[in-house]
């Protein structure tokens, strides 16, 4: 990892050691922000307070799971009572490292902490310990996860980009703007790279962080110059990992009969672009699958 970037991952290897075993491991229990990755509990949440789901609520969880869509998060959310989600899903799943948005920012569910440790928790329940139709349901809406996120984002980065299918995901990204450098489209969706365009980490999507609230200079030659130091001790008492970095996760399965549980977070530098951030997720997530071969 270059200077100035914080990675964290854990693969866990469902064929190793007859039971499964953790195969490769780096900063596990270290807390990052959650961005998007948090729709998978929203989800199972959701599915599991209830035997029938409409008609209008299917359609929120398809968006949500395929395309990663804020409104329908955020409508979840609210239902759900905010932060009163995460706290229920830790308790039932053993979650040790999640942790609701701060009682202060409680409409923001991209604020929920959660480590790499626990996302694959999150993945080994729905594999292992859900009902079929919770499973097959979120599981199903990851296999079919779209190039672009509603927000115009190209969400093929990752795991999507460096590993062959079969493959399912959910992607998390905040602090990019709320504008993609370049607009993904579905027709001629480029995985990983989209643009060598520069984003300030000023804004970042609705449900993620209110504009202004990241903010590292005036501008974002300001930002970039800005040391890591400087926006950690700008976040301070926040209760937010990394407020004021951009950050880009890349989780999901892989492999036949999803043999592999993977979850690979990260942060990046204050002013940090989104091309050079999802060069090195993508870069980091094909050798660490390239090891285990």
């Amino acid at each position: 990892m270059p200077a100035g970037t914080t990675a964290a991952w854990v693969v866990f290897d469902r064929q190793a050691g007859g039971g499964g075993r953790i195969v490769a491991t780096r900063n596990a229990h270290r807390a990052f922000r959650s961005a998007s990755v948090v729709k998978i509990l929203l989800a199972v949440d959701y599915l599991e307070s209830r035997t029938t789901v409409p008609p209008a609520d299917a359609r929120l969880l398809k968006i949500m799971l395929r395309s990663s869509d804020d409104d329908a998060a955020s409508t979840l959310w609210d239902r759900a009572g905010k932060g009163a989600v995460i706290t229920r899903m830790a308790r039932r799943l053993g979650l040790s490292d999640t942790a609701p948005p701060p009682a202060s920012k409680p409409g923001f569910w991209g604020y929920t902490s959660l480590s790499a440790y626990d996302v694959v928790r999150v993945y080994r329940y729905l594999l292992d310990r859900a009902a079929p139709r919770v499973r097959d349901t979120i599981l199903g809406h990851l296999r079919a996860a779209t190039p672009c996120g509603t927000d115009g984002f190209d969400q093929y980065f990752g795991i999507p980009r460096a590993l062959p299918r079969p493959w399912a995901v959910k992607q998390g990204w905040s602090g990019f703007g709320e504008v993609p450098p370049v607009r993904c489209r579905p027709g001629s969706a480029s995985p990983g790279v989209v643009s060598t365009g520069s984003a300030p980490a000023g804004a970042v999507p609705a449900g993620s962080a209110p504009a202004g609230a990241v903010s590292t200079g005036t501008g974002a030659t300001g930002a970039r110059r800005a040391s890591i130091s400087a926006v950690a001790l700008r976040a301070r008492g926040s209760g937010v990992p990394d407020l004021g970095r951009p950050v880009l996760h890349t989780t999901g399965l892989a492999g036949k009969d999803d043999r592999y549980v993977l979850a690979v977070l990260t942060a990046h530098p204050a002013g940090g672009t989104w091309s050079a951030s999802v060069r090195r997720i993508t870069t980091l997530t094909a050798e660490l699958y390239r090891d285990l071969r």
